[in-house]
């Protein structure tokens, strides 16, 4: 997929979204609730997302500011006979 094409794409997403938004004050009670619980679970999908990365970050990279022994590189030397 090219990037114009990606761009359009997300565009084109945004517009429905700001005009599901618009139209959302005068939308019966069910529609408000479906689009809320799906709004909900974007979010939730997004919040596990980061938090999970920020985990592997901290744990795996050191971000901390000194690195995990338990993944400390050792170097095997052959043994002398």
């Amino acid at each position: 997929m090219s990037t114009e094409r990606f761009l359009k794409e997300v565009q084109t997403i945004g517009e429905k979204f700001l005009l599901k938004l618009q139209r959302l004050p005068k939308a019966d009670p069910v529609e408000i609730i479906s689009f809320s619980v799906v709004l909900l679970f974007i979010v939730t999908v997004l919040v596990l997302m980061i938090i999970a990365c920020s985990c592997c970050c901290y744990s795996c990279c050191g971000c901390d500011g000194r690195p995990d022994p338990r993944h400390r590189k050792s170097q095997v030397r052959p043994a002398a006979h």
